[in-house]
């Protein structure tokens, strides 16, 4: 077909045009207008030219790796290389090579405007502080912003910000060097060959000439400054003597963390302001930082001082409510506890109207999930603008006011999370949490982490030592902590015994603790005397108390329905019934099945609401048995609350119970922690719980908090608390410690955990010490008392006149550590010989002693009376003494005067010998002789203490006394040298190690004390005291440097021994620099070393995604279970494998004297979820998997919500170690498990 050519397009013709579609032979008529100046559109679909072909791939490979200058090699001239240099001219360019970012600008333009009318009127040039900071190098606030990526959780490479209370440093302590550091002459003696080695480089130029020396006025000029500076220097040297050695240098990364400030200018001079004004006066010397509030004193300007609240109630604020308020006003931290119910959560709301009022943030931490959802809903009811940051979920994270738990906020402060920058208060909720021996210590990292403009808020139950943590959290953080403590319940508690268990019965309720705190034993009494009329005669016989505390289902049964209907008559519903046993609340509740407490009305509202909340939930979901369960109960007004309970299940029940629809809830004790769910009447159906451990009776602090649930405030005038005694009468004592004892105080659980010492360790400007030393474990140090005193022992010292060492006297002080070393040695072993039984028995009546204390030096002495008390035995002994110093005279010639003068020589009396009778301890006693005496202890006590009478005073002494007198006064002078004593190891048959060396020790330095010349010199008395103030002077400054550095930290050992394990599994390296297993690690919130070894071991690169998250169920899963799991062979292998590496790590931690075992450290890994979680994974039913193990359902859907956060943690460190492959693995499981009711929403999020 021949192509036809067609005229350009002239101004007559029509916009016509053919368009050929493709190669089908059709074609469209092109119609509108084309603009002017462009030609037609092309006429075909189809490209022009020919069709496209293969390129040749010999072609493109030449061009890609042979004609490419990026593929070749420039500096290696092998001839290997040759050909392919010649194909293509490459020019070399050395600054490629290095990649510098651009430096900050160091200057910006700032606006001048007239102060008046706010005109611009020119612009300026103005300098810029700390431009080069960033996250990556400075702890500062000053530091530019991070990627909007990491500005919500932060990133592991960041730098946390400087937390508050840790000191800057002062430019003089920067002068100062340290130790390790030198000057360098960058003219002379510079390094030439780096480590590692054998030659280096020759810079010296060897074909430049000698010039002449040109004057350099710039070094001239600086020499003469050198000599003006000359005078200064030396007076801040004598100034520095004078204040003591500054301390050393700790490693930072930039200047601005050391604290160099510019004095002239500052970018936020109101906000530091603002932080001044809140910190107290600087005068550290006996300051308590801990103020407790009266909350007894009324605050009747109250309006006045706060005319215009950020927020207001419908209802007047309690006395401890205003004062907090009072005190969030002005910016100040608080700590507040008080009885559950009585109105805490007023304090937070304050806090976060606040927030949103100065355009600022809070944060609420709550100890669990569960809690932080319930927290959720009623924030975002008041003020709306709330957030919520779990483990799973991440709902409106650029809130003002932030709910999470307190593992997240240690994280977000960790990596330096930007949205610390904005904090404005972070509120602490159920603080008492912090006794949690597994969790406790992250409320004490978190508290130390905080920043300066940070404000705390503790909100807790009442505690006894509320004041001395605050003391704590003041001291570190150098912020006055208002305490306001109050004991007041809004609603009064009135406690019963039960002993009714039938219809006949079941009035048998006795008031044992009235309303004013009053325990009634009568109550207590008549309970005994109702249970004691029901019981048989083998009771009455043997007492109240059973043998068995364990009652059977059909005993329990009755009991509760007899209460129940009791209570239910008496209009006391609804109750919350406290059992301490999951299983024990499952059967009591199906038990009641004959028992209906609702309403037709009241079932059909449970009813919608019921199915209107589980409509979310897949159909197959909705028919679990346990569902199904409590869907019969909730409709009769009976719920079950405990941790086997499905979440969205507990939420159900939880809501149900605030409208007042369930009448009866059986729960564990989770369900008095933190949300306020209040009662009519709380029962306990048992008053012993167990502990992980081992069974005991509830604590005070655990009976409170749980009783304190009973009592609507504004709907009951008291609260009904009863304790069923089912077998019998709980005992009195334990029931009034339980009910009138105090609460729980307030311990530290602080521990060092890895995660811990790697996120301080890759902060260079953060130590782990520092961390150590602001626990709440070590909150008794007080380093500024110490300061002060080490500052004035070093003023006494130098002081104190020079020592004369000279001639005679040249070997005066290793005779004054001589005798110091004899005079311990022979106290421990005095120690050692009276405290076995041997030296027990010897000290019998008869025995002549040897005596030194205050009164009597090396008396002798002869034992009359052994106490019968083996705690604080005291031996009554008959002493001789000078006539007319019966009563000692402690100004007389003793031991404390001259301790040098250690000798052996008995006490003789230099006048007539008198006697006296005294009770001596152990420690009077320096010796006990091989010699006896017979004595009549009876005749000479009763003389003595009838001449002690002034009318017998005058009296001639006993014969007994008389003769056992003169015996002692004998052998006092038939041995003036000093008399033979019982040899503790022939003798005594004392073999120890301690007392056999001991022994030998004292020989050799009692001989060796005869070689000294310096006891001849004529100044020696007058010398030896001199040497004995200046030592113990010395050793006082001693004691108490130690006590300042970190050596007296009780976890340093511990600390040494966990950096051992870490160098040995090479996560650093020997100067503690972080490598690329520490940052991995960093990454792991739990169990860090067993993953980060799986994980660089490959262990999960063989498995498929199924397997991988089954295996790593081990990790979340604490619970031993009865059935064993059907599980593949490949995931049995990985099993053996994860049990080898974590029994390698055990013994590691073994060998570098880590106490835990290797059995207890491999048993905490439990595989009894593997198999439900590999089926879950592959997309089993809910139903099914349940019935794979025992298990219970709530426990299992925790475990895998938990287990999808160990899945976000691992694929941050494949991300970290460059692994993509084990990322989309992770990413694939994730996406596995995350389906149906294990991760439906939870209630109080929609």
């Amino acid at each position: 077909m021949e192509r036809t050519e067609l005229s350009p397009v002239g101004p007559t013709d029509l916009p016509l045009s053919l368009l050929e579609l493709g190669c089908s032979g059709r074609f469209e008529l092109i119609t509108h207008p084309l603009p002017k100046g462009q030609p037609l559109p092309p006429q075909s679909t189809l490209p022009h030219g020919l069709p496209p072909t293969n390129v040749n791939l010999e072609t493109e490979v030449e061009k890609q790796f042979l004609r490419d200058p990026a593929w070749l090699p420039i500096h290696d001239t092998d001839a290997a290389f040759q050909k392919f240099l010649k194909v293509t001219h490459r020019d070399v360019h050395v600054d490629s090579l290095l990649h510098c970012p651009p430096s900050a600008l160091h200057s910006g333009l700032s606006v001048v405007r007239d102060p008046t009318t706010g005109m611009l009127l020119n612009f300026t040039e103005v300098l810029l502080e700390d431009t080069g900071l960033s996250a990556k190098n400075s702890l500062s606030l000053q530091r530019q912003p991070g990627p909007p990526s990491e500005s919500l959780r932060g990133s592991n490479t960041n730098y946390p910000f400087l937390p508050g209370g840790m000191e800057e440093l002062t430019l003089e302590q920067i002068k100062k060097k340290s130790d390790l550091e030198e000057d360098i002459d960058f003219e002379n003696g510079l390094l030439t060959i780096p480590p590692g080695l054998k030659t280096g480089i020759d810079f010296i130029d060897k074909d430049a000439k000698t010039k002449k020396a040109e004057v350099n006025l710039m070094s001239l000029l600086s020499s003469f400054d050198d000599i003006i500076d000359l005078q200064p220097e030396e007076e801040e040297k004598e100034k520095g003597k004078e204040n003591g050695a500054a301390p050393k240098l700790p490693r930072t990364n930039s200047l601005e963390d050391l604290g160099i400030k510019d004095t002239v200018s500052s970018p936020s001079t109101s906000q530091k302001e603002k932080i001044v004004a809140s910190k107290p006066e600087e005068n550290p010397e006996n300051k308590k930082w801990a103020i407790p509030i009266d909350v007894n004193a009324p605050c009747h300007d109250f309006y006045k001082r706060i005319p215009n609240p950020a927020f207001k109630w419908p209802f007047e604020l309690d006395v401890f409510q205003k004062q907090a308020v009072l005190r969030l006003e002005a910016h100040d931290c608080v700590f507040v506890a008080a009885h559950t119910s009585a109105g805490k959560t007023v304090v937070a709301e304050y806090a976060i109207a606040l927030s949103q009022k100065h355009m600022t943030r809070t944060i609420y931490t709550s100890p669990i999930k569960a809690l932080s959802n319930q927290k959720f809903r009623d924030f975002k009811n008041t003020f709306g603008d709330v957030g919520l940051l779990t483990g799973d979920v991440q709902l409106r994270p650029e809130a003002s006011c932030l709910i999470m738990t307190t593992e997240i906020l240690r994280s977000m402060l960790y990596n330096g999370s930007e949205v610390i920058r904005d904090l404005e208060w972070v509120i602490f909720d159920e603080v008492h949490y912090i006794n949690d021996a597994e969790r406790g210590v992250v409320w004490e990292e978190v508290l130390i982490m905080l920043p300066e403009h940070v404000s705390i808020i503790l909100l807790s139950a009442t505690v006894p030592n509320a004041v001395e943590f605050s003391e704590w959290i003041g001291r570190i953080k150098k912020r006055h902590i208002y305490v306001i403590s109050t004991l007041k319940r809004p609603v009064p508690l009135e406690h019963h015994l039960y002993t009714g268990n039938s219809t006949k019965t079941q009035k048998e309720m006795f008031l044992l603790l009235d309303a004013n705190n009053n325990f009634l034993t009568k109550g207590y009494y008549s309970a005994v005397e109702a249970k004691k009329e029901r019981t048989s005669k083998h009771a009455q016989t043997f007492g109240t108390k059973n043998t068995s505390q364990n009652t059977s289902a059909s005993q329990d049964r009755s009991v509760w329905l007899a209460l129940l209907h009791f209570l239910s008559a008496r209009q006391q519903l609804p109750v919350v019934a406290f059992t301490f046993s999951r299983t024990r609340c499952d059967e009591n509740a199906r038990s009641l099945a004959s028992m209906d407490l609702t309403s037709s009305v009241e079932k059909a509202e449970i009813h919608s609401f019921f199915q209107k909340s589980l409509s979310r939930l897949r159909g197959g979901d909705r028919q679990l048995p346990q569902i199904l369960l409590m869907r019969d109960l909730l409709k009769r007004g009976i719920a079950v609350h405990h941790s086997g309970i499905l979440p969205i299940l507990k939420e159900v029940i939880e809501m149900l119970f605030s409208r007042g629809l369930v009448k009866v809830l059986f729960a564990t004790e989770t369900f008095a922690m933190g949300v306020n769910m209040p009662t009519r009447t709380v029962v306990f159906d048992s008053i012993r719980k167990h502990d992980g451990t081992g069974f005991r009776n509830l604590l005070p602090g655990e009976y409170i908090q749980m009783a304190g649930r009973a009592g609507r405030r504004g709907l009951d005038a008291t609260g009904t608390v009863i304790i069923l005694c089912k077998t019998g009468v709980h005992d009195m004592g334990d029931l009034h410690v339980m009910m009138m004892g105090k609460p729980t105080v307030l311990h530290s659980q602080f521990r060092l955990t890895y995660t811990m010492i790697l996120n301080l360790l890759r902060v260079e400007a953060l130590r782990v010490t520092d961390m150590m030393k602001r626990s709440f474990s070590e909150s008794h140090r007080d380093p500024q008392t110490h300061e002060k005193r080490i500052k004035e022992l070093n003023q006494t010292l130098s002081s104190l006149p020079p020592l004369d060492t000279e001639g005679q006297l040249s070997d005066l002080l290793s005779y004054y550590h001589t005798v110091t070393e004899l005079r311990i040695t022979t106290e421990a072993l005095q120690h050692a010989t009276l405290e076995s039984v041997s030296g027990l028995k010897a000290l019998s009546v008869g025995r002549v002693i040897l005596i030194n204390n205050k009164q009597h030096l090396n008396a002798l002495g002869v034992i009359l009376q052994v106490s019968s008390d083996s705690v604080n035995r005291t031996f009554t002994a008959l002493i001789i003494c000078e006539k007319g110093n019966e009563e000692g005279d402690p100004n007389s010639l003793n031991a404390s005067t001259f301790p040098h003068l250690y000798n052996t020589a008995l006490f003789i009396p230099e006048g007539p010998c008198s006697h006296t009778v005294r009770k001596l301890n152990l420690q009077d006693i320096s010796a006990i002789t091989t010699k006896t005496l017979k004595v009549i202890p009876d005749r000479i006590i009763d003389n003595y203490h009838k001449r002690q009478q002034p009318r017998f005073s005058n009296d001639p002494p006993g014969q007994a006394i008389s003769t056992a007198t003169q015996e002692l006064l004998r052998l006092a002078e038939a041995n003036p040298a000093g008399i033979k004593t019982l040899d503790p190891v022939n003798d005594l048959q004392l073999k120890s190690i301690d007392v056999v060396e001991g022994s030998m020790r004292l020989h050799v330095l009692q001989e060796s004390l005869k070689e000294f010349k310096c006891i001849h010199s004529p100044t020696f008395p007058e010398q030896y005291m001199r040497v004995q103030e200046r030592m113990s002077v010395k050793e006082e400054l001693e004691k108490l440097k130690f006590l300042v550095s970190d050596q007296s930290l009780s976890l340093l050992p511990e600390y040494h021994q966990r950096i051992k394990v870490l160098q040995s599994l090479k996560y650093v390296d020997s100067n503690l620099v972080v490598q690329l297993k520490g940052r991995v690690a960093c990454q792991i919130s739990s169990h860090e070393l067993l993953l980060t070894e799986l994980l660089f071991e490959n262990a999960l690169s063989l498995l498929a995604p199924e397997e991988s998250v089954a295996l790593l169920s081990c990790l979340v899963f604490t619970q031993n279970t009865q059935v064993e799991p059907h599980i593949t062979n490949t995931l049995q292998e990985s099993i053996d494998q994860v049990l080898s590496v974590a029994r390698r790590i055990g013994e590691l931690q073994r060998e570098c004297g880590i106490a835990e075992s290797v059995e207890d450290f491999v048993g905490q890994f439990k595989f009894g979820l593997t198999e439900v979680v590999y089926c879950w994974a592959r997309g089993m039913p809910f139903a099914e998997i349940a019935r794979l193990t025992d298990v219970q359902e709530g426990t299992v859907v925790r475990c895998i919500q938990r287990l999808d956060e160990v899945l976000k943690d691992v694929r941050q460190a494949a991300r970290i170690i460059g692994d993509s492959v084990l990322g989309s693995k992770m990413e694939k499981a994730s996406l596995a498990i995350r389906r149906d009711i294990v991760f439906t929403a939870s209630l109080y999020t929609q």
